[in-house]
């Protein structure tokens, strides 16, 4: 996917996408993994635009006989969509999703901190889906482009 390396077209298409704010924490938190990763290339001038909505729950898994929670389940779903910025034509619409396990202990601070680290991995996970996904897009519309302007 990344053939030619940090001058290839997918890594020079990837630098063009520009990242829609997203609400709340988690989606500063899935937003800056993003620009981690597609700002690799440096490119000023933005083609494309990633729209993502965030949806997350956290969940008790395991209720002990005392109605108490031990185990709590973390789920952030994201839905996406790659937008060409000179048409408005969307380019890709998907959806990604990650989930943690928390265990429940006495420490509450053990507790916040667990469920904060699962929100933190949680995030990145989505953003690498995220990303491969609109790589992969990427490089299948620039192999299109290659193509079309062959001769037959």
């Amino acid at each position: 996917m990344y053939a030619d390396g940090a001058s290839g077209a997918v890594v020079h298409n990837i630098g063009a996408v520009t990242i829609s704010p997203i609400e709340g924490k988690a989606g500063y938190l899935v937003r800056n993994a993003l620009a981690d990763r597609l700002d690799a290339a440096g490119t000023s001038t933005p083609r494309y635009r990633l729209d993502v909505r965030l949806d997350e729950k956290l969940t008790g898994m395991i209720v002990q006989s005392d109605d108490s929670v031990s185990r709590e389940r973390r789920v952030m779903r994201a839905r996406y969509q790659l937008v060409d910025l000179s048409t408005g034509a969307i380019m890709l619409d998907s959806t990604a999703d990650a989930d943690a396990g928390i265990d429940i202990v006495s420490s509450e601070y053990a507790v916040i901190a667990a469920e904060q680290t699962a929100q933190e991995n949680l995030g990145q996970d989505i953003a690498n889906q995220i990303v491969t996904r609109v790589a992969t897009r990427l490089r299948q519309e620039n192999r299109g482009k290659r193509e079309a302007g062959k001769p037959r």
